[in-house]
């Protein structure tokens, strides 16, 4: 077929009775001719297919190596297995004997302090802070009743150790007297703090020492409060967390 301007545009066709070279250049024409213009041919179809999986027969199964066939590879590993074992069982041990030295220790420091409460110093300290006070609960006997509520008693206690940080409060004078009271404000204080600071074990200290913690801050709990007033903020402070977080006692306080 041709055009207008009589060009031939159909397929070019080899002439059986055209010689070879031409034949061949009219080859070659037709086949540039099947190539998209700008000389850049387009490539063929990718496949985005997803492979075909593997059969499951055809994954080898993982060895392990305690059941391995090399009877030395599998002593290696139940050896390398036991070690674990009994590192983690050290482990464990050298923990529970370092908790049991610890408290240990902290019983060893309760009854250091034992020790220091039962020393002349602190024996003689205790004997004139009971003295003072037998002999003011023995001269204000009327003024509690029989059964007194806990506010009566507790308003009795802490008249009582105002009283006995006076000059009349005893035979002993004043001067000479306070330098033992404050000796047994420091000891009281150094037990809580030992306790509260996990140093000493509270229920060794408790018991040698709550009782008479409990009694003694019944007493003068007004008296340190009046300290705190005057500039001592932190007076007897120890003492009274020490009192606070103790078990509940069983009865009224008695002397110390």
């Amino acid at each position: 077929m041709s055009d207008e301007s009589g060009a031939n545009t159909g397929p070019v066709v080899a002439d059986p009775s055209a010689p070879a070279a031409s034949q061949g250049f009219r080859s070659a024409v037709g086949a540039s001719a099947a190539v998209p213009r700008g000389g850049i041919s387009v490539p063929a179809k990718v496949d985005l297919a997803d492979p075909e999986p593997t059969p499951a027969e055809d994954i080898k199964k993982e060895s392990s190596p305690f059941s391995d066939g090399d009877r030395r590879v599998m002593v290696y590993a139940w050896m390398g297995f036991l070690l674990r074992i009994l590192l983690v069982v050290g482990a464990v041990f050298s923990l529970v004997q370092y908790l049991a030295a610890r408290e240990e220790k902290r019983v060893e420091r309760t009854l250091e302090l034992v020790d220091m409460w039962d020393g002349k110093d602190f024996q003689d300290a205790q004997s004139a802070l009971k003295a003072r006070l037998v002999a003011l609960n023995e001269a204000n006997e009327g003024l509690m009743s029989s059964n007194p509520s806990e506010d009566e008693r507790r308003i009795y206690y802490e008249s009582v150790g105002k009283q006995l940080m006076t000059d009349a409060g005893g035979t002993m004078p004043l001067q000479e007297f306070e330098p033992k009271f404050d000796r047994i404000v420091y000891f009281l204080n150094r037990v809580s703090t030992c306790v509260r600071r996990n140093l000493c074990d509270r229920e060794v200290a408790d018991d040698y020492f709550l009782d008479y913690a409990r009694s003694f801050w019944s007493y003068f709990s007004g008296y340190a409060q009046s300290m705190r007033k005057n500039g001592s903020a932190n007076y007897a402070k120890a003492i009274e967390e020490y009192v606070a977080t103790a078990p509940k006692a069983a009865g009224p306080a008695t002397e110390p």
